[in-house]
Parts: structure tokens; sequence; C-alpha cells
């Protein structure tokens, strides 16, 4: 497919060569119970609606599904006969859940990797990972053995780029020190942002320049909180908020939230492309990583991924909405 025919933006991952969907699919609710796509005809649906609305960046991880490994291997079966119309990215080394390997080392070594990768692979049906990424940074492992692994995974063509989540600013830099004379290098990171939580901000997003990486905010619509389907007194019963996260609705700034609706209304936009369009704005990002658990849910994303660009003045009308925190670290 060439990028003009592409009915989502194409953007460039960092200075590599990969190229991803601006908008992608976070797939953390294939197989996690209470959802639409918890079966495979859930998650069929929600594929086939996401490739054909142009959403072709798919982003799991091996830990994700009511059962570790579930998402993985739904996908595996959902995409069977179009694998080569998609570009998959899943992550390894998650210490929150115990995978089942017989490995009796840490979760980013040399001797892990080697179990995990393998495991994704036959999960996921293919051949190959298109992005395969640390899913958390580990203490007990040499920043510099995980890089090595994972270039010879490059080099035997079982992944084709590798990538980052939820490193630090300095952690950053020092995993592009690290590789700084291989052959191949981490091409992304993957962090917490949105417009409620712009911390990353502060380090990460200036190393991510610094160094090259494309950037992917995972949770960049605050479950659902930026998508204007939420009020004050409340939202979608069956959401996620509503039945499981009620604090997010609870916690949030409402006075910000309803001047934001506000300033969407007078653009005759919705909060959802509001909120695309500041994201997309973002120096470095690559694609904005949203999940969905219906078809519509991944329409509405995709159509808001290039319904509205916003000018200078906007972004900064929006940046005084939901300004950065104080650091606290900055206190005297």
């Amino acid at each position: 497919m060439n990028v003009s025919d592409h009915p989502v933006p194409l953007r460039r991952v960092g200075a590599s060569g990969l190229l991803v969907s601006a908008v992608g699919l976070g797939c953390n609710n294939f197989g996690r119970p209470g959802t639409k796509s918890q079966t495979l005809a859930g998650t069929v649906e929600v594929l086939d609606a996401a490739i054909d609305a142009g959403v072709t960046f798919l982003d799991t991880a091996d830990m994700y599904g009511g059962d570790p490994g579930l998402s993985e291997t739904l996908m595996g079966e959902a995409l069977q006969g179009r694998r080569d119309r998609v570009v998959l990215a899943t992550k390894f080394g998650h210490p929150g859940r115990d995978m089942g390997y017989a490995v009796t080392a840490a979760k980013t070594s040399r001797s892990y990797v080697r179990v995990a990768v393998e495991a994704s692979l036959t999960r996921l049906r293919t051949d190959w990972i298109d992005l395969y990424q640390l899913h958390v940074p580990d203490a007990a492992t040499p920043i510099e053995e995980t890089i090595s692994v994972l270039e010879d995974l490059v080099a035997e063509g079982k992944i084709r780029y590798f990538g980052h989540s939820n490193l630090a600013g300095w952690q950053i830099a020092d995993a592009d020190f690290m590789a700084r004379d291989r052959a191949a290098r981490f091409i992304s990171a993957q962090n917490h942002y949105s417009l409620l939580a712009r911390a990353a901000e502060r380090e990460v997003l200036p190393a991510v320049e610094r160094f090259g990486l494309g950037f992917f905010p995972f949770f960049p619509l605050h479950n659902g909180l930026l998508t204007g389907k939420f009020t004050r007194e409340g939202g979608p019963e069956g959401s996620r908020i509503m039945m499981q996260r009620r604090h997010v609705w609870q916690d949030a700034p409402w006075d910000a939230l309803e001047e934001f609706q506000t300033f969407c209304d007078d653009r005759d936009i919705t909060m959802l492309e509001a909120t695309f369009g500041w994201l997309l704005s973002r120096p470095s990002l690559s694609s904005v990583i949203a999940g969905a658990t219906s078809p519509d849910q991944v329409r509405s994303n995709a159509a808001a991924a290039g319904a509205w660009t916003p000018s200078r003045d906007d972004i900064a009308a929006i940046d005084a909405l939901f300004p950065l925190p104080e650091d606290p670290a900055a206190r005297v």
C-alpha cells in the first residue's frame, strides 16, 4: 500500500525506516474478562474495523489477557492471512505476571529474552515481530546485555526493530549511550502521556527528541475521560471508568474539562478530535496508541486523527487549560 492510499496518515518512528499509522490500537483489551473483545469473535471484529479504517499499528504485550499471553494468542488467530497488512508490536519483561517460562534469570536477560521472543512468535503465529519492546526497566540486568540479545534477534530476522517502555529520561540516555557503537539500537519509547498526565514533558520527551526516538503515548485518552463522553454527573454505563476506575472520574479536574469542552464547541469539533489534534502536534510523536473494545471506538479514533489540526494559538490555549504540574523534586 502506498502512503498516499492509507486512510490514516503514516508516520516514521524516530530516525528509523519503520512507518506506522498515526493512530495505533492498544491490544490490552483482547482476552480481558468483561469486554466484548474477550473472545476470538470480538477480537476479530475490532481488528477487522481497525485494518479497514487504516489503524494498522497494533501494540500488545506477552502479559496481556485474562490469562497471560491470551491477547497475543487471539491476535495470532485473527490475523491469519493478513499478517503483512499490519505493523505488529509486542513487549516482554514485565515483572507483574509469571509467564510460565522455566528460565532462572532476570526478565531482560539474554536467556529470558530468547525464551520470551519464541513464545510470542508462536502465540502470534508469525515469523517476525516488527517492534519488540522492553516493557519496564530491569535493575537486575545491565542494559547492554538486553541490547546485545535484541541486536542478535534483529540480525536473525526474528524482530525488525526494538524499543522500550516506561524508561525515565536518564535511562533513555543511558540506553542510547550503550548502543552507540552497535549495528542496532532502540528506535522508540512508550510512556504514559496525555493532557491529564504530562509529566513525560519534563525529561522523557526531551530525551526522546535528543536521541532521535519515536514516541508512543499510552493511556492518551486517560481511560476515556478525554473522549467527551463523561461529565461531572457521570459517564457511559458499562465503561471501564464507571465500573472499575470510578476514582478517575471522581478525581478529574472538571473545571478544566468543562472549559476544554467549551473550547471544542467554539470550534465545532469534538473533544476526541481536539485531543487527537493536540497529541499529534507533539514533537517526536509517531502514533497515538488508543485502546478499543468495539469497532465503533476504532472507527471514531481513526476519523479523529485527521479531523482537526490545531494552530499555534490553539495549542497554547489547550496547554493553558492543562498546565504541566509543578515538579515536586524542584521544591527547596
